[in-house]
């Protein structure tokens, strides 16, 4: 199969996120899309797959012209996608979810048994192991992305477009999903592989294609390029580092301190402190109670015993509320289900938890409000038309960055963010660690979780290891490597 789009154009009112892009994609092949948030990359996967129509341009199958006007003309053509953001039914199960659309029947009866043998064979040629009965809505991330994964798999797609696979993945399964990746191609599939984990585009792609600003800067192979010619390709700048310097504490303040904090069945006798001006990572395994753990210092979850202090006065029976009170800003794991609120602007978004302070018996004062958002959004690097827009209609990277605009728009004592750089370009990236670290500078105690595992040894000033629900290490300075944070995460 090859697919062929030429002088394909999109715009989305007054953004043209895609100027004029002509490209093609090839059965046996994995081509990889790369670019900063806004590039045009989901967008031309998503025209590609039948989600979008381009405003202008075509689309050719094998010399073939094609018209899309939903996914389902795409998916009958052999074309599927697995998008950045999950479209499962939460209240189904694995089976259920994978099979939707296409299930065996006996006349009005549905074949369960045809359709669980056929799950089974999609298992062993996957390598992808999931419990067929259990419902979506109870599942990490991670093996939601796995569903979605099985579920294009099982459509016999010749074409997939997969947006940021591995962005929800832990770091063996993101191996996992790679040689799946391979291994599909080696089949004859065509791999269309949007990412921003350039280490990952360099090991697996055949092709690689660097979009700014909607246009196609250069299509190119993995041999003739590095990870920081394509940084200053994607970005038009270049960049030292991929990581601030660290900078020690000024001094020993206790702004968090947790003492054997508990909850049956996810974390035991936990204990930690975060210093002001201090960086400290969580890493781990999924599934090692790292959200479960900061979910439940913000009051987000409940816990069953164990102390929490923040400034040494105590917040047993925190509710979230309280700590935005308490100047305590957390940014969640799952922008979609735990962060935005779609239907609202970005402006209501990033100003929501903090409306009392530009509040009256109930009247906003629209001038205050506008103020704050704008030097949030502002230092934060959001793109978008205006406050105005739907947060829903921006990408992914910049829906993040609102979440980190909301956090931060009102300086906290302690900032906790989980995941916080999931879905956001190199550039970006930078740009928040650069942000981190000059919040952390000026006396802030900061805690990150992260599942990336470069991100978990350059940013921090202390990482605490957790496996099954304890903090079995802590790794302090130069002992801060990759090798020493694994063997710690794998330790029996």
């Amino acid at each position: 199969m090859e697919i062929k789009v030429q002088g394909i154009s999109k715009r989305f009112g007054a953004t043209l996120a895609l100027d004029n892009i002509d490209l093609s994609f090839q059965s046996g092949e994995i081509h990889t899309l790369v670019g900063e948030n806004g590039a045009g990359k989901s967008t031309l996967g998503k025209i590609i797959s039948g989600v979008y129509l381009p405003d202008s341009g075509t689309i050719s199958i094998d010399g073939n012209l094609v018209e899309f006007s939903q996914p389902y003309d795409a998916l009958a053509l052999g074309i599927t996608i697995i998008a950045q953001e999950l479209a499962l039914v939460p209240g189904l199960s694995v089976l259920e979810n994978i099979f939707l659309g296409i299930e065996d029947s006996r006349g009005p009866l549905i074949n369960t048994k045809e359709i669980r043998r056929r799950f089974t064979e999609l298992q062993k040629e996957s390598g992808i192991t999931l419990d067929a009965d259990i419902p979506v809505a109870s599942l990490r991330t991670g093996d939601q992305q796995k569903v979605e994964i099985l579920r294009a798999l099982a459509r016999n797609a010749k074409a997939i477009v997969m947006d940021e696979p591995t962005a929800r993945l832990s770091a063996d399964e993101v191996k996992n999903l790679k040689d799946l990746i391979v291994q599909l191609k080696n089949q004859g599939c065509a791999i269309i592989f949007v990412s921003h984990f350039l280490n990952d585009v360099l090991e697996i792609s055949d092709q690689i294609s660097i979009m700014r600003d909607g246009k196609l800067v250069r299509t190119t192979t993995p041999n003739l390029e590095s990870h920081e010619s394509l940084v200053e390709a994607m970005t038009g700048r270049t960049f030292g580092t991929a990581f601030p310097d660290r900078t020690a504490p000024k001094n020993d303040e206790v702004v968090l301190k947790v003492e054997n904090l508990t909850s049956n069945g996810v974390f035991e006798n936990v204990s930690f402190e975060v210093r002001a001006g201090e960086i400290v990572g969580i890493a781990g395994l999924v599934g090692s109670g790292r959200t479960e753990l900061v979910r439940a210092i913000v009051g987000a979850d409940k816990f069953d015993s164990g102390e929490i202090y923040l400034k040494g006065k105590s917040m047993k029976n925190a509710h979230p509320a309280e700590g935005i009170k308490r100047k305590i800003a957390f940014l969640p794991e799952s922008r979609k289900e735990q962060g935005i609120i779609p239907e609202r602007s970005v402006r209501e978004n990033v100003s929501l938890p903090h409306i009392g302070l530009f509040s009256r018996v109930g009247i906003i004062r629209k001038r205050r409000e506008v103020s704050l958002v704008k030097d949030a959004i502002t230092a934060t690097g959001v793109k978008a038309g205006s406050d105005q827009v739907s947060i829903a209609s921006l990408s992914g990277g910049n829906q993040q960055k609102a979440l980190f605009a909301r956090a931060l728009a009102v300086t906290p004592e302690l900032f906790i963010a989980d995941e916080p750089t999931r879905g956001v370009d190199v550039g970006s990236k930078r740009a928040i660690y650069d942000l981190l670290a000059e919040q952390a500078a000026k006396g802030m105690g900061i805690l990150v979780v992260s599942s990336e595992l470069d991100e978990i040894v350059g940013l921090p000033h202390r990482v605490l290891v957790m496996q099954q629900g304890k903090i079995v290490e802590e790794i302090v300075g130069d002992q801060i490597t990759e090798k020493n944070v694994l063997q710690a995460a794998f330790a029996k």
